[in-house]
């Protein structure tokens, strides 16, 4: 599969966009948010046709799935990132040098980002909105999964740039077969930068096989520790939030960890699991504990492998543990450096966790559903980010941006 005339479109089509105003640009998301409610009843009779060659049960169908809600909530993040200020053309430093030379460092955009993912229509909305408000081109490679769906999609938005004057190819979406991924992975000097987004799987074999520079964007393998000083009911309304609100997205919670004085109240901190039908995968010590309080059915002795595991479904791992020092271990060993959770009143507690623990969010006592680009202000995310070069966490406008040095003189050189 040749897609080099392909990406050189895209790469030729970035140039233009450092020559079109920001005015144009909001212009242009407000105008897909609009076209995108606009087009509800196309997109969803596509996004139909995906589902309907998944089966229900399948972790990604919630992710594939769309409605008018959620299309309105897409349409909602597009305005948002419309109103934010664009990064571009920050000045991130000023010297005056000694011989007169004046150095700006400068937010410029990456050029062109190329973004693979799997079953989430979702995705090609947000990532051409922050492309676009940052001055970068993109190269889509969707799943199979969701090919209907992105295609409609794809087609609104390259109707809303043809009718602002803009070259669709600054958002390109690649065709669905995996000799697409290939090709994106090899597109030296096409694609400046590669941003996977799906299972931990697509990140390694991205990540393992890409020629271009990749933004690992890792899954959430996400916990929650539940202190010896825990509120009861901040736990419990903390826990249920983070494991049932959204049972396939990365910052959904895959394992408790309770520190064992509080084996007596696990029934009470769990009971809004069994109503949600939660299977519990629990340890040695906290299965006695649930045993006849928390539905049999619903409760099976844990395995090591289901401590490390994200689960993407209605199931949570309980560890029980001996202090902070143990949660803290535990964490380092299975956790994914997503987002992490303590519940705990004691005040050394909570600054130790959130200066130890290793990942892109760390919370305090709220639930890990928030590690989210709209939620944390972003307007948008293209992704999570769990690697500690260039970005970290909810990836926005910023993070889609490097910089350059401009230099201005008046006829210096050097000795």
């Amino acid at each position: 599969m040749n897609l080099t005339p392909t990406f050189d479109a895209t790469q030729q089509a970035s140039r233009t966009l450092a020559q079109v105003s920001p005015d144009t640009i909001n212009a242009v998301l407000l105008a897909v948010a609009e076209a995108a409610v606009q087009h509800t009843e196309f997109i969803l009779t596509e996004n139909a046709k995906d589902l309907a060659r998944m089966a229900p049960d399948d972790p990604k169908y919630d992710r594939l799935q769309l409605s008018a809600a959620r299309i309105q909530s897409i349409a909602d993040d597009l305005r948002s990132v419309a109103s934010l200020p664009s990064p571009l053309g920050t000045v991130l430093t000023e010297t005056d040098l000694a011989n007169g030379l004046l150095l700006r460092k400068v937010r410029v955009p990456l050029g062109v980002v190329g973004i693979i993912y799997e079953a989430r229509p979702n995705v090609t909305f947000d990532v051409v909105a922050l492309c676009l408000k940052t001055g970068n081109a993109c190269v889509l490679k969707g799943g199979s999964d969701a090919d209907f769906s992105n295609r409609a999609i794809i087609s609104v938005i390259h109707e809303v740039l043809r009718q602002h004057g803009l070259d669709p190819a600054v958002a390109t979406l690649l065709p669905a077969e995996r000799e697409a991924t290939a090709a994106l992975l090899q597109a030296v000097g096409y694609v400046d930068v590669l941003i996977p987004r799906g299972s931990q799987q697509l990140i390694d074999f991205v990540r393992d096989n890409a020629r271009v520079p990749v933004i690992e964007t890792g899954a959430g393998i996400v916990h929650t520790y539940f202190d010896e000083s825990g509120d009861l009911a901040k736990g419990r309304a903390i826990i249920n939030n983070a494991k049932t609100r959204r049972v396939s997205v990365c910052n959904s919670l895959d394992c408790l960890l309770l520190h064992e004085s509080r084996l007596i109240d696990l029934p009470t901190l769990l009971a809004p699991l069994a109503t949600a039908g939660v299977l519990l995968h629990a340890d040695e010590r906290a299965y006695p504990a649930l045993r006849g309080v928390y539905p049999a059915e619903l409760l099976q002795p844990a395995r090591p492998e289901d401590f490390g595991t994200e689960f993407l479904s209605l199931q949570l791992a309980v560890k029980t543990v001996a202090s902070l020092d143990e949660a803290l271990d535990h964490i380092a060993r299975h956790g994914s450096k997503h987002s992490e959770a303590i519940v705990s009143e004691e005040a050394a507690h909570i600054e130790r966790f959130l200066n130890v623990v290793d990942a892109a969010a760390v919370y305090a006592n709220a639930s890990t559903a928030f590690t989210d680009g709209a939620q944390f202000g972003l307007g948008a995310e293209i992704g999570i980010s769990t690697q500690k070069l260039h970005a970290r966490g909810p990836m926005g406008l910023e993070e889609l941006t490097s910089y350059k040095w401009q230099v201005r003189g008046n006829g210096q050189v050097r000795a």
